[in-house]
């Protein structure tokens, strides 16, 4: 039976080493095109230590899904990082394609723990730092 294109088959993975990504917090990769083979998605986990933030950044061109499982994170947003949100555990937030944001972890003793989909197979691949942005929001714990 040579010549016929076999089926991509199911796989089961254990999430990856972590590592630093560019936006400054820990990832490990459960699916991804490394992990996979996967060519539309990227499903990981991101922990943010206790007081930490990630740079502002956004991912061009990929939506972001993400499901909080623990701890509490803000995250501002929109173009200047005008607009602010609270995600807790049991929340799902939505970041659309090329939106600039900043996440951070606001606690000062818990990790905020969630897991993140995104229509990147190579996840740091479209991560675009916005340095400008980070003067913008150099405390990014004052909500004013």
């Amino acid at each position: 039976m040579t010549g016929i294109p076999r089926r991509p088959s199911c796989r089961l993975v254990q999430a990856g080493a972590a590592f630093t990504g560019k936006q400054g917090l820990d990832y490990a990769v459960g699916i991804s095109a490394e992990s996979v083979g996967a060519t539309g998605i990227h499903l990981q986990l991101v922990t943010i230590p206790p007081l930490a933030k990630a740079k502002a950044h956004k991912h061009e061109a990929h939506e972001t899904a993400i499901y909080a499982l623990s701890g509490v994170s803000g995250c501002w947003f929109g173009d200047s990082l005008e607009d602010h949100a609270t995600v807790r555990p049991g929340d799902f937030f939505y970041i659309p394609a090329g939106v600039p944001h900043l996440p951070y972890n606001p606690s000062a003793d818990e990790a905020c723990v969630a897991l993140i989909a995104r229509t990147d197979p190579n996840e740091q691949e479209s991560v675009v730092l916005l340095p400008d942005l980070d003067a913008v929001r150099r405390d990014p714990f004052d909500k004013g």
